[in-house]
């Protein structure tokens, strides 16, 4: 028999992943993300205590396009992983199994790390301590 007439398995582009599964990938890159992001911090650190030269350079990276960029991306990487953690112990406490409430926390992850990220920047922002 030959193998060009056989059927495919579905793949991912076939079938469409809950937004359950969706979120917990995002809360592996995320874990992941905060992993460089913490990289980042050191370097800033160790810049700091190299000196005003070596301060601001990181400092000027850290104020541009870029450096805001890998800051707002790090914050709500911070307050995704938070809020999804929070979301498992819940579930390690034995609630919230039922497929509309999985389908509702992931709503309400998504919804509070996004609002917090938001809130975190104009707070920021509007008391004059931006980056």
């Amino acid at each position: 028999m030959s193998s060009n007439n056989r059927p495919l398995s579905p793949h991912l582009d076939v079938y469409r992943l809950p937004l359950s599964a969706l979120i917990s990938i995002v809360h592996r890159g995320t874990g992941a993300f905060l992993t460089t992001g913490t990289i980042v911090l050191v370097w800033w650190l160790v810049a700091l205590a190299g000196g005003e030269a070596s301060f601001m350079g990181a400092q000027d990276f850290m104020s541009g396009f870029i450096g805001r960029l890998v800051l707002f991306g790090w914050s709500f990487a911070l307050f995704f992983h938070l809020a999804n953690g929070i979301r498992h112990l819940v579930w390690d406490a034995g609630y919230g199994f039922e497929k509309d409430e999985v389908e509702k926390s992931s709503f309400i992850v998504i919804g509070t790390s996004a609002f917090l990220t938001i809130m975190i920047w104009v707070v920021a922002f509007s008391s004059g301590a931006g980056v």
